[in-house]
């Protein structure tokens, strides 16, 4: 079983130690690789990097940053990317973004198929393009099918593999890909994994990022209460046993998104192992 980990840039003290004990605990599962991502209104400038180097330095891990078309110039990218490339980073997660609060417009680059076009214009094949996917359907999308033409036409920009964003649905994910490989692409499509902590939290990211709850299980977690260990331990269960039946299924390996804590993670790898 393959696996790689998402983490955020910390901004405090506090939260870089806690980052550093969620890496010490995780990567004796030897992640492929990890992603951190960007923060809106700048902090990619600073926050970002400094965590790259981090992890990369400190613990020896493949680290590859988020960017984000959104809000930079394509000279601004570019020196981003040049930065990145300095410190060994091979392997970069393309995203369009979301518009922080306030700004009305995006910047020069309007869409991940730009971005992914501008990294290859500018530094070939110095950097593994990897893509966001949506099995759900992205939540600005037109409808399915526009959204499956975005996707495919990202990837055939360039990108050399996709992550998708979290579901509790595997029946969701098979159709995508089957979807995606009848449009053409042929690269592959990591299942984004959202362990769970914390139902409040988790119908909240939900709501914002288009991801469905479906209402079983939305149901199943309320009815806990506040048994936070009761919860946690039967979603560990239902992701666990999700992630089976994606690899079964094929799913090339699993991409978990960790909100920098290491408990929900582990509580389903050591299902799975």
């Amino acid at each position: 079983m393959t696996v790689s980990f998402e983490f955020f840039p910390p901004k405090t003290d506090e939260q870089r130690q806690q980052l550093d004990r969620t890496v010490d605990k995780l990567k004796v599962f030897a992640p492929r690789f990890v992603s951190v991502t960007f923060g809106a209104g700048g902090s990619t400038l600073s926050y970002t990097p400094e965590t790259i180097r981090h992890l990369r330095e400190q613990h020896g891990l493949d680290a590859a940053p988020h960017i984000s078309c959104v809000g930079g110039t394509r000279a601004e990218i570019v020196e981003l990317l040049q930065r990145y490339r300095a410190m060994g980073c091979t392997r970069l997660i393309a995203l369009r973004g979301d518009l922080p609060s306030g700004m009305g417009a995006l910047g020069e680059l309007r869409y991940a198929e730009d971005l992914v076009r501008l990294i290859r214009s500018e530094f070939g094949d110095a950097f593994r393009i990897e893509v966001g996917a949506y099995p759900e359907v992205h939540p600005q999308a037109d409808d399915a099918r526009a959204d499956l033409r975005h996707f495919a036409a990202k990837m055939a920009a360039g990108a050399d593999s996709a992550i998708t964003q979290y579901f509790y649905n595997a029946d969701a994910y098979f159709r995508f890909v089957d979807a995606a490989r009848a449009a053409g692409v042929t690269q592959p499509i990591l299942p984004g994994i959202m362990p769970v902590s914390n139902f409040t939290q988790l119908r909240r990211f939900s709501e914002g990022c288009g991801a469905e709850i479906p209402r079983w299980l939305g149901k199943q977690l309320a009815a806990f209460g506040d048994d936070a260990e009761g919860l946690r331990a039967y979603a560990a269960d239902v992701v666990a046993e999700l992630c089976r039946r994606l690899l079964a299924g094929g799913a090339p390996e699993l991409h978990f998104y960790t909100l920098n804590l290491a408990r929900p993670t582990l509580a389903v790898l050591e299902r799975l192992r």
